[in-house]
């Protein structure tokens, strides 16, 4: 698509990128900051006219409310209406699969400060997004090349 693309996982804090590596699981006090730094480089990209793509794990509603609005979402729990700070439009991508699918491939991870044990705390935890929020849900058990094709048409049919 020729766009700006961001890993979540490169913005974490060192504490959180420790945390995990202990294996212990992030909270949304742990979350909180290092999703408002992501809406931040969302809402930069938007000023710029610049579309990106970010891959998050963005377990909850509240989580995918803070990268469309910022740290007001917070304590509405809804993006911003529009105006002077409206939210951003962002289609989240839901790619969905069985966990021994997932744990396959996190195993296969070199170098991930993330070890594969604590995938089970993130399905725990997940909230698959639901109406009215901006989705699709694309299954992992499709080919890369159909994965990715689904997601193009989306964005593109808008």
């Amino acid at each position: 698509l020729g766009w700006k693309f961001y890993d979540a996982d490169d913005y974490h804090s060192p504490e959180n990128k420790k945390k995990m590596a202990e294996g212990v699981p992030l909270n949304d006090e742990d979350r909180i900051p290092w999703l408002c730094a992501l809406h931040d480089i969302l809402r930069r990209e938007d000023s710029c006219r610049q579309d990106a793509i970010l891959a998050c794990s963005a377990l909850k509603k509240m989580y995918r409310c803070v990268l469309v609005s910022g740290a007001s979402a917070i304590e509405s729990n809804q993006p911003e209406q529009p105006g002077e700070n409206a939210a951003l439009k962002i289609l989240f991508v839901h790619l969905d699969g069985p966990i021994d699918i997932i744990a396959g491939r996190l195993k296969k991870r070199r170098g991930h400060f993330m070890p594969s044990e604590l995938l089970k705390s993130q399905f725990d935890t997940l909230e698959p997004p639901s109406a009215p929020e901006n989705f699709i849900t694309v299954s992992l058990e499709k080919s890369l090349p159909e994965i990715v094709l689904e997601i193009q048409r989306a964005i593109f049919q808008g």
